[in-house]
């Protein structure tokens, strides 16, 4: 039984955008279901529709104004229009919309770089999609610091 969803959104084929989706691909933990949405994870809340998770985790590259790699808990209130890069539904009212399925929605957003066609995902941001996958192994979202 899934009692939490990690939904990794971005565009790999742009350098540090793809951040949601390398670690939706790389991560894996008991009672985890992870899905890599790519640019349209309004395709996937059907998913968590279903599952009703306890608990939504939801991951992308977001521009924050901070230094590449940094990693942030943004809450719903501080997702804004500057916050949609790349994806066809605005994150806030995605996350609305989710909140009505699932128990607890956090979202996490990693502060990118390089976000440019055909370029590989910085060293700084690949670090800080490993250290979130470990967070969240460990269970401890809350050593997150938020926006």
């Amino acid at each position: 039984m899934v009692k939490n969803v990690l939904m990794g959104i971005g565009n790999e084929m742009k350098g540090d955008d793809g951040i949601g989706n390398f670690i939706a691909r790389k991560f894996s933990a008991p009672r985890w279901e992870s899905i890599p949405c790519e640019t349209v994870p309004e395709n996937f809340t059907s998913v968590i529709k279903k599952e009703k998770p306890e608990l939504l985790v939801i991951v992308d590259a977001t521009e924050m104004g901070l230094d590449p790699g940094e990693i942030k808990r943004i809450p719903k209130e501080k997702l804004n229009s500057e916050m949609v890069g790349t994806h066809g539904m605005p994150l806030k009212h995605m996350v609305s919309y989710l909140e009505e399925s699932a128990g607890k929605v956090i979202f996490i957003g990693i502060q990118p770089g390089d976000m440019v066609i055909g370029n590989e995902m910085s060293d700084a941001v690949a670090k800080a999609g490993k250290i979130v996958m470990k967070i969240l192994q460990n269970g401890k979202i809350r050593e997150i610091e938020s926006l």
